[in-house]
């Protein structure tokens, strides 16, 4: 068998961002760096390591009262010649540039760092490092966990380490797509009035949309903005031909105060006119601050928590349960964007809060 390329966890959370980033890893091709994760995590024998295909678990087993999880996924969206990594400056601040960077191998890399370093924290931690995340639903490798061995996701607390600009973000909001279908009735389009054009029955749907004032929603303290938008619009047969069928695409982003089955509720008022058919959907999460150890953290971390509009795994754990906020390094506008680059110092500035609270919690 290949041996994995090394991973120095000494170098810094930096340098290991560089390392982890140029290790490409575009979802269902992230073997090679999870062999990279679980050989250099062996190696401390304060962690008890398990693999489960692309997913690697580390954790310390103290008997301590209370264990948190910190998590991040391994996989990027594909790479647009924007790897190697590099260090530019912008403005007098220093850039890691490449893909992954943001999304989120700089939070990746910080856990790592620190699941190698602290052998004696005051709380148990569970270190998850996970496959297919930017993908379906059904190939989450945190999903898979959940289903494979529930036992490695007990936990009080868990932080997940996507892009936040190093601040917190409680919980997140839902998302779902849904198709909204009209059906006519074929015909040559030079006696186009003796059919009837399905793609012509969306316009009112198209109206409305542009009309609709999305909610603000606050819940437990932080307020969530939603978004409801025509994503994809498809129809027709040929270029002399009405359509008899068309279908316009809807993504939902519901806040938390809702289920998701309340939320296609809400879209099917709105269009109650139509057939209206859910095809993907994922649960929101709640921000779970009212926790003790969430308010201890975020007093650690000494930054004011804000709502996560786009969804993150925290509903995975929220719906396990267990309290959940979004902490990391990078801008989240930055994620999958060519242009995609992270600012060095929230890297170490991020480290430098998760150990602060890891050694004092």
């Amino acid at each position: 068998m290949p041996v994995p390329p090394a991973l120095d966890l000494s170098a810094g959370s930096v340098a290991l961002t560089r390392s982890l980033c140029d290790l490409p890893s575009v979802s269902g091709d992230e073997a090679v760096l999870a062999d990279a994760i679980e050989t250099v995590l062996l190696r401390h024998p304060h962690l008890d390591v398990t693999r489960d295909g692309d997913a690697i678990v580390a954790r310390t087993m103290l008997g301590r009262a209370q264990r948190v999880i910190i998590a991040g996924h391994i996989d990027t969206v594909p790479i647009n010649d924007n790897l190697p990594t590099r260090v530019e400056d912008v403005e007098g601040d220093e850039y890691l540039w490449g893909r992954g960077t943001v999304d989120m191998k700089a939070g990746v890399a910080v856990a790592l760092v620190l699941a190698a370093e602290l052998d004696d924290p005051p709380v148990d931690v569970t270190w998850i490092f996970y496959d297919n995340e930017e993908v379906d639903a059904e190939l989450n490798g945190l999903g898979r966990l959940a289903r494979n061995h529930p036992d490695l996701l007990a936990g009080d607390f868990a932080i997940l380490g996507e892009p936040s600009n190093g601040g917190v973000e409680g919980g997140c909001n839902g998302t779902m797509r849904l198709e909204l279908r009209t059906s006519g009735l074929r015909a040559h389009s030079a006696r186009s009035w003796v059919g009837e054009n399905a793609i012509h029955k969306l316009g009112d749907a198209l109206t409305r949309l542009a009309a609709y004032e999305p909610r603000t929603v606050e819940v437990d303290g932080l307020a969530y903005r939603e978004g409801l938008n025509a994503v994809t619009v498809s129809g027709g047969v040929a270029g002399n031909v009405v359509p008899d069928a068309a279908t316009l695409v809807l993504n939902y982003r519901f806040a938390p105060d809702q289920s998701a089955a309340e939320a296609a509720d809400r879209v099917r008022a709105l269009f109650s006119d139509y057939d209206v058919v859910v095809v993907d959907q994922a649960e929101g999460a709640r921000p779970g601050l009212d926790a003790p150890l969430a308010q201890a953290f975020v007093a650690a971390v000494g930054a004011e928590a804000k709502p996560k509009y786009g969804w993150t795994d925290v509903a995975r754990f929220s719906a396990l349960g267990i309290p959940a906020v979004n902490f990391g390094p990078g801008d989240p506008l930055k994620a999958h964007a060519d242009d995609e680059r992270v600012l060095v110092s929230q890297i170490t500035d991020v480290e430098r809060a998760l150990r602060a609270w890891l050694t004092t919690s």
